[in-house]
């Protein structure tokens, strides 16, 4: 398909996972200098990027609306929509978790998590660029299987930060707290196969 051809929905997709990779971006950044007293800042910075991605995504809705013939089908695009706004909704979650939580000192596992979540949205960001070309692109298969490979990387970074909390830790509370947020950066990683899923399900269906 020429992206000249209604490129409206593809650009949208691409500009929503570019919000996703800045705000995976951002997580990285807070952490690889974590500093607990500038939480609530760049917590602010994360809802101000979730903010914007949830207006285009709901432009894009109002759009579709109105559209006689969309370039592929109206429940593809409402569902690719929120897989890629969940995206960055389950980053910012991390984010409200260390700030809600009060923690102090970050996990050695969590600085990995989030250089996984950084390079998992960064190859979306990639495919969804390709979007409008999924008939011919080489691109987007070699994405969803990069994707695919940061997600099982995740969940082997998952059971041992888990087993390692669990056998190492002591105090109640700090198991408590670490065990959801080991839960909300495994399910950052899970919400970007879910997009790659997704944009293999469009083409097989729009092809």
């Amino acid at each position: 398909m020429a992206k000249k051809e209604n490129n409206f929905y593809f650009d949208t997709f691409a500009k929503g996972m570019s919000y996703a990779n800045d705000a995976a971006v951002l997580l990285k950044n807070c952490f690889d200098n974590f500093d607990a007293a500038n939480i609530k800042a760049r917590l602010d910075e994360m809802h101000t990027i979730e903010h914007t991605a949830d207006g285009i995504k709901h432009n894009m809705m109002e759009q579709l609306v109105k559209e006689f013939l969309p370039p592929i089908e109206r429940e593809d695009i409402v569902e690719l929509a929120h897989t890629i706004d969940d995206v960055t909704d389950t980053i910012e979650d991390v984010l409200l978790g260390i700030y809600m939580y009060n923690i102090t000192e970050l996990r050695p596992e969590v600085k990995d998590f989030s250089r996984l979540i950084e390079r998992c949205s960064g190859a979306l960001k990639e495919m969804l660029g390709e979007l409008y070309n999924f008939r011919k692109s080489t691109v987007i298969r070699e994405k969803i299987i990069e994707v695919n490979g940061f997600e099982e990387e995740g969940d082997k970074l998952y059971t041992a930060a888990v087993r390692r909390l669990y056998t190492e830790e002591k105090d109640a509370v700090a198991i408590l707290s670490w065990t959801t947020l080991f839960d909300r950066l495994e399910k950052c990683l899970d919400g970007c196969e879910h997009v790659a899923d997704m944009v293999e399900q469009v083409i097989l269906k729009n092809s």
